[in-house]
């Protein structure tokens, strides 16, 4: 089982990415687009990097907005998989 972060360490570790946010046991990002086809490509390419990762985030799309969650469900908080994968979900954004 993936070990938890330390709180202290959580801070620290959303130095690396920044637009995303921190509450409770998760961390989070708005990701915005000019239509509701592009969020679901969005969508899509995060769907992917995530069955590479086998770590999966919950999503919602709205319209032209897509808010991605990430916790490690099997640690109960938030753990380097979470962070990692934020790193990479940002790579689809930029």
């Amino acid at each position: 089982m993936p070990e938890l972060i330390e709180p202290s360490e959580v801070e620290k570790l959303l130095k690396r990415i920044p637009e995303w946010d921190h509450e409770g046991d998760e961390i989070s990002r708005l990701f915005e687009f000019d239509d509701f086809s592009q969020g679901v490509d969005f969508l899509n390419g995060v769907a992917d990097i995530a069955e590479e990762s086998e770590h999966h985030p919950e999503m919602t799309i709205n319209y032209h907005n897509v808010i991605v969650r990430l916790t490690t469900h099997d640690a109960g908080g938030l753990t380097d998989a979470d962070f990692d994968l934020a790193e990479k979900i940002d790579t689809l954004s930029d």
